[in-house]
């Protein structure tokens, strides 16, 4: 777990634990959470789960007409939600979570949520800054309408 309770995504990812021997399918033996389940514990809507589904950041399986999510789904999720509290992008997200290897290989994809976390900060700060001038230029403005709220006859 990172600095405020952000996991660096191949340790949320290897959450989902080895895959099933004998045969099975492992999506399919991992499966354990339906669309309410995590629509409830990470407060969104299941529209919200169906979109990150349509735009590829999740792959349940199915059951019927039920989406399974495996506890892998489960991970990505918890990550996406937190990116995107950030201010990722669902691109930047996407691409973090494409990269994701287990094991040593996945160090590039830490270098690179360092490197777009670092990127984001300086977009907030730009940002900060913006804001920090408007509301300067605001006050400025509204001492200029008090004082002339102050004369005899404004």
């Amino acid at each position: 777990m990172g600095t405020g309770g952000f996991n660096i995504p191949g340790e949320a990812l290897d959450s989902a634990g080895p895959a099933p021997a004998g045969g099975i399918d492992p999506a399919e033996s991992e499966a354990r959470f339906t669309i309410t389940d995590l629509s409830r514990e990470y407060a969104v809507t299941p529209r919200t789960l169906r979109f990150y589904e349509d735009e590829g950041l999740i792959h349940p399986t199915r059951r019927g007409t039920t989406r399974l999510y495996s506890r892998a789904d489960r991970a990505r999720l918890a990550w996406i939600l937190r990116g995107r509290s950030v201010g990722f992008s669902l691109a930047d997200i996407r691409d973090l979570l494409d990269m994701y290897a287990p094991g040593p290989a996945r160090r590039p994809q830490i270098e690179a949520t360092l490197a777009k976390s670092r990127e984001r900060i300086t977009a907030l700060n730009e940002q900060r800054a913006a804001l920090d001038a408007t509301i300067a230029e605001l006050e400025q403005f509204c001492s200029t309408v008090e004082a002339q709220l102050l004369r005899p006859n404004p």
